[in-house]
């Protein structure tokens, strides 16, 4: 008789461990997850993060994913602290491009862009300029008059010092010749907090953020080569004569530590979590572009994006001394 056909506490015990090889067959980590973020609650990184734990609950019932919150320096203080953590595949982090190649540039924290493990990034969120709802700005070409008429008075928030929402800010200063005052915040939730409350003149943040929070602010160009479907009357960059197709990219990676093996099953994970119709259903409500980049592709589309925004901080100017 097979060791499993009992009833009782035997049989318990069987479906129990069918249960743990189960789950260990389908990746699910044997332990609970923490997954620590470098940004406060309430932006976008928050909002992918809690799409991911719902769709892990249910692909791994045994274990939960808790999130923690380590904001500081534009995300720069957890990103500086992540090679501490234990290397054990239970602990992971919440990364961002362009943040890793531009904060290091800048030199004001402890890590450079090699110190980061990358593991797999899972979506890409395009840029957008945007206005209080109650703005008396209504379009691109009146805010570029109101720019213009007073150099400087414009202020726009953004998450960060050195981000994608800084880089994207000095772009469209020089791409149209006007001249307005970036103010960065920890993260986009605090940053919301201040434009709704009209405490600055708009801001320079993604398309996911804008969608979430329609009806409160109002969309005036987006970095994408088409026109958002759930921003249709957001025009794009290309359409007011700026080729610019651009964003912010996000992910997860692990401290140094963390074993290869142990860095494919993560990766492996994350591409099933990405591939459920959960996740792809609130990605596409939420304006989150969804990418597949894991092991294989990662190298490669490392070296490109460290390239690729080397040349950009340079050539705006930022990290210089």
């Amino acid at each position: 008789m097979h060791a499993c056909w009992k009833s009782g506490a035997a049989a318990l015990a069987c479906a129990l461990f069918a249960s743990a090889s189960l789950a260990q067959a389908s990746g699910c980590p044997d332990k609970n997850l923490l997954y620590w973020l470098a940004f406060p609650p309430g932006g976008e990184t928050d909002l992918a993060a809690r799409h991911q734990q719902v769709v892990l609950k249910k692909r791994c019932p045994a274990i939960d994913t808790i999130v923690q919150y380590k904001p500081g320096a534009g995300g720069g203080l957890l990103w500086g602290q992540m090679n501490q953590m234990p290397g054990d595949g239970l602990n992971i982090v919440g990364i961002n491009l362009p943040h890793i190649v531009f904060q290091p540039l800048e030199g004001q924290v402890q890590y450079k862009t090699e110190d980061i493990t990358p593991v797999f990034w899972f979506h890409y969120t395009p840029d957008i300029l945007v206005v209080p709802e109650q703005s008396p700005i209504k379009t691109f070409a009146d805010f570029v008059q109101a720019a213009k008429v007073d150099p400087g008075k414009l202020s726009l928030g953004g998450s960060g010092l050195n981000s994608a929402n800084h880089a994207a800010h000095e772009r469209m200063n020089a791409a149209f010749g006007v001249k307005t005052t970036y103010i960065p915040y920890k993260g986009t939730g605090d940053m919301s907090v201040a434009l709704l409350g009209a405490q600055i003149g708009g801001a320079m943040t993604y398309t996911a953020w804008t969608i979430n929070n329609k009806g409160k602010v109002r969309g005036l160009a987006v970095a994408m080569e088409q026109r958002h479907p759930l921003l249709p009357d957001v025009p794009t960059f290309r359409e007011l004569g700026v080729d610019w197709v651009d964003g912010a990219y996000r992910g997860i990676g692990v401290p140094r530590s963390t074993p290869p093996e142990a860095r494919k099953r993560l990766a492996e994970l994350w591409a099933a979590i990405n591939q459920d119709p959960e996740m792809k259903e609130l990605a596409a409500r939420n304006g989150l572009e969804l990418v597949q980049v894991g092991s294989e592709q990662m190298p490669s589309f490392m070296q490109d994006k460290t390239r690729l925004y080397t040349e950009s901080a340079l050539r705006l100017g930022l990290g210089r001394k």
